[in-house]
């Protein structure tokens, strides 16, 4: 599909091809497309910012509930086909024993401090990076891991949108 072919969508088609892209949550297509109808989305770019602008301009809570539709990495339960893709890509399929372990614990006392999954678009990153990441990021504070993650949202929403766009 092509920005114009997007542009040209009612309300229903429009979520339907894009609503995935922010996890469990076609409320941020839905919106957008409010925008739309002010302005055709002349590029992808401005595409993603208005998707991301919904989201900025959201309540906290529905911020927090965004955050909270992502998967744990390295889980082995049931998730999206996009998030199972995504953390194939990163080897996070194939965690040995020991690795599968200390992602488990670490998401958990990730979890435990900031409330909601470790977020990190992990498209061009290994099962490494991702738990380098992990390790680094549980240090920070709740204010700026909250805006991290927002941003780590984003960022697998942009790979999300290109993968179909392009």
């Amino acid at each position: 599909m092509n920005i114009d072919e997007l542009n040209s969508l009612d309300r229903p088609q429009f979520v339907g091809a894009i609503g995935w892209a922010f996890e469990h949550s076609p409320w941020v297509a839905e919106r957008a497309f409010d925008a739309r109808r002010k302005r055709a989305f002349p590029n992808i770019e401005a595409l993603h910012e208005a998707l991301v602008a919904e989201v900025e301009k959201a309540e906290p809570e529905e911020q927090l509930a965004l955050l909270r539709a992502h998967p744990d990495l390295g889980t082995r339960a049931r998730i999206s086909s996009a998030s199972a893709e995504e953390q194939a890509g990163a080897g996070l399929n194939t965690l040995t024993p020991e690795e599968f372990e200390r992602f488990q614990r670490l998401n958990s006392e990730y979890r435990a401090k900031f409330g909601f999954p470790f977020l990190f678009a992990v498209k061009g990153s290994s099962k490494y990076d991702v738990l380098q990441a992990l390790e680094q990021r549980i240090g920070a504070p709740p204010d700026e891991e909250y805006r991290e993650a927002l941003r780590q949202v984003y960022r697998i929403a942009e790979f999300r949108l290109r993968c179909v766009m392009e």
